[in-house]
């Protein structure tokens, strides 16, 4: 018979868990949060330090007299939400509910759902700590205030439906921040001088590195003919220097949270919010035929590198079996904390068991959660694994008063590169060419020697991956916090997306603009940063939060008093197209939605006609031959391509036809892009050509 009642967030989480426990226990689900601040109003009453007014959540009074009537059969509750901030909150508001003593040590944390840590929880449980609880209190009374204040006023002066946020606002300006760079961008013109050699039969590239001695730039034409003409007019390089050695290079350290979402965008295409909720899933516990219900991955919201030294042992124990002795470092790898704030109150991101290998959990997970769940193991056991060690050789070669030099490097021991190397966020996938056997004074052959001009780039727009790694950087929001952001700033139509980046709105921009000129400080990054570290401080149980609060809205108060007597009412008008509405005669109208412009009818909400934009790429059907292939987007916002005479005809493509034939077979051929470049190739058959540079910019 059970005498103890267990509560978790998730019924998935319940199902782990209850295997693990017996029958002397009860575990059921909360479903979540049970009570929050009613959306009808502010909830919170300013002049009672900040009192928060909570309710119960709509929708679950049949949860909660669950709950409530098998507190009153058993002997014990335990309060087993997530090991985080909110989690403890969770807990806080359950002990409320069922009128737990405060004083009872009702409250079970542990960060990987596995049977011997759940059992270990279980025999040391504790108090709710308050200090978590007000920490979180006082974060969700702070976004309360700003959103709760602000947004009416956005609401009276621009348009229903508008919101501001602390860590949003602060998000949408970096991203129109990066817009207006890229701008005010003004390309700069350069040169640069390949010479194509070979030695012993082998080829490779040295590229202009110095005249004179002195490392110039070249500007212009006529600064790189200068380059040309103080060369020898013979086709041979002389070998001045070569320069051989070691490098060492080391792993990236285990999953924070925020570097899991940075790449898994790189690696996966996965958003922010997909990477969270599979990484849930892969927690909460995955059912593995025979062995039962198991949680394969630690908690997923941590700022902390910290490992285990059970872990540890057993990733060595794992590491020398398998790849052998060599690729285990002599000392086990500790990683030093990424930022000063970081809570490292949980272990970083790793599988829960080492030896449950992707390969073996295949056959048990969907495709996202193998796909995740191989990320994870793969970098954690990287990151125990022995430093790589790359040859590098550097060679400088002369002709006339000119130095070119060639770099190569071959990958002499792997290390923990036999299991993974981290991505990065241009895409690119690193090369390793090392040169051939070269000595000093050999005489080299010119094969060609080509000089190019270039211009500089501006700064990339942001993709998500950035977007986390700079919020991070800056130290705004939690790593828990970046997935609803990004979701949210999409949503109210603030940002859009095109091709994977983010690009600000009209809307997005305007309102960033009223909130630089009455709200400067919710703008400002170290304002919200420092804001961070005050919640951190009252987790720590080193700072009053009601202090926190009212310091923050003292002055808050004082600029939303300027604010609604200053700022004033614009007028947001629709950019009128010159197409009308096939259904009710009307003009369509330019809107901004979750995936960029569309058209809809200027009738709404009478008429709601709505109509893509289409692009024409300027290039014919390969189908029909009589259409023309446009660019459109699917219902999730993908680019696709396809022929403008739907439905007559039928042709569609992911990859974009670049209108030009294929050689071999003559079917058009279409841009193929991946990490490591983009190139044109045949749907048909097996002809590919790597695409120009001045036709990689275009696209």
């Amino acid at each position: 018979m059970a005498d103890s009642l267990v509560i978790v967030e998730s019924p998935a989480k319940a199902k782990t868990i209850g295997k693990y426990l017996g029958s002397k226990y009860i575990v059921k689900a909360s479903m979540g949060h049970i009570r929050d601040l009613p959306k009808s109003q502010i909830g919170v009453e300013v002049e009672n330090d900040f009192n928060p007014k909570y309710i119960t959540i709509r929708g679950k009074g049949s949860v909660l007299k669950e709950l409530k009537s098998a507190s009153k059969k058993v002997k014990h509750v335990y309060l087993a939400a997530d090991p985080d901030r909110e989690g403890e909150a969770i807990a806080w508001h359950l002990a409320h509910y069922l009128e737990l003593d405060a004083s009872d040590t009702c409250r079970v944390v542990f960060n990987e759902i596995t049977k011997q840590a759940v059992k270990d929880a279980f025999k040391t449980p504790r108090k709710i700590n308050m200090d978590l609880v007000n920490a979180q209190q006082a974060r969700r009374i702070l976004d309360r205030l700003v959103g709760y204040k602000i947004s009416p006023l956005l609401w009276k002066k621009v348009k229903k439906g508008l919101s501001a946020g602390r860590v949003q606002s602060v998000c949408v300006k970096l991203i129109i921040d990066r817009e207006n760079e890229i701008d005010e961008f003004v390309p700069e013109e350069y040169w640069s001088i390949t010479a194509k050699v070979s030695q012993n039969g082998v080829p490779f590239e040295a590229k202009y590195h110095s005249i004179g001695g002195e490392k110039r730039e070249l500007g212009n034409e006529q600064e790189m003919q200068a380059v040309l003409d103080a060369m020898e007019s013979g086709s041979d390089f002389k070998v001045a220097e070569v320069k051989e050695k070691e490098r060492l290079r080391n792993p990236a350290p285990p999953f924070i949270t925020s570097s899991l979402q940075q790449e898994a965008a790189r690696k996966l295409g996965f958003r922010a919010s997909k990477t969270m909720s599979v990484a849930q899933q892969l927690y909460e516990g995955v059912e593995l035929g025979k062995e039962g219900t198991v949680g394969l991955i630690t908690y997923m919201r941590t700022d902390s590198t910290r490992i285990s030294p059970i872990a540890q042992e057993e990733a060595k124990e794992y590491i020398t079996e398998r790849y052998g002795a060599p690729y285990m470092p002599e000392q086990l790898r500790i990683y030093a904390k990424k930022n000063s704030n970081a809570q490292d109150a949980h272990e970083a991101i790793r599988p829960t068991a080492i030896m449950r290998d992707p390969d073996t959990m295949k056959p048990f997970l969907s495709r996202d959660q193998f796909r995740l769940y191989k990320l994870v193991w793969e970098r954690f056991v990287s990151s125990q694994m022995s430093s790589a060690v790359l040859d590098t050789m550097t060679v400088d070669m002369i002709s006339g008063d000119v130095k070119f030099r060639a770099n190569g490097s071959k990958v002499k021991f792997a290390g923990f590169m036999k299991v993974y190397v981290e991505g990065n966020d241009d895409g690119a996938e690193e090369e390793h060419k090392f040169l051939p056997p070269i000595e000093v004074g050999d005489m080299i052959p010119a094969e060609a020697i080509e000089p190019k001009q270039h211009f500089t780039q501006p700064p990339p727009r942001f993709t998500e991956a950035r977007l986390v790694k700079t919020l991070e950087e800056l130290g705004i929001g939690r790593p828990s916090t970046y997935a609803p952001t990004l979701e949210t700033i999409q949503k109210r139509g603030y940002v859009a997306i095109e091709e994977k980046k983010f690009m600000p709105t009209e809307l997005g921009d305007l309102v960033i603009q009223l909130m630089e000129e009455f709200f400067p400080e919710i703008l400002n990054a170290e304002f919200t940063a420092n804001m961070e570290g005050n919640l951190d401080h009252v987790e720590e149980g080193t700072q009053d939060w009601v202090k926190v609060l009212a310091t923050f809205y003292d002055s808050f108060e004082k600029r939303l008093e300027v604010a609604e007597e200053e700022m004033k009412e614009i007028e947001i008008q629709d950019e009128v197209s010159d197409e009308i509405c096939e259904k009710c005669g009307r003009h369509l109208v330019y809107k901004m939605g979750r995936f960029g412009k569309f058209l809809a009818c200027s009738g709404f909400p009478d008429c709601r006609n709505t109509k893509p934009i289409v692009k024409d790429i300027g290039v014919p059907c390969p189908k029909c031959e009589e259409g023309k292939i446009i660019e459109r987007r699917s219902k999730k916002g993908r680019i696709f391509y396809g022929c403008d005479t739907y439905p007559a005809c039928d042709y569609v493509s992911w990859d974009k036809p670049s209108g030009k034939p294929c050689p071999k077979c003559e079917s058009m051929l279409v841009e193929k892009r991946n990490r490591s470049g983009a190139k044109l190739q045949c749907p048909s058959c097996d002809y590919s050509e790597e695409l120009q540079d001045e036709e990689q910019e275009e696209a």
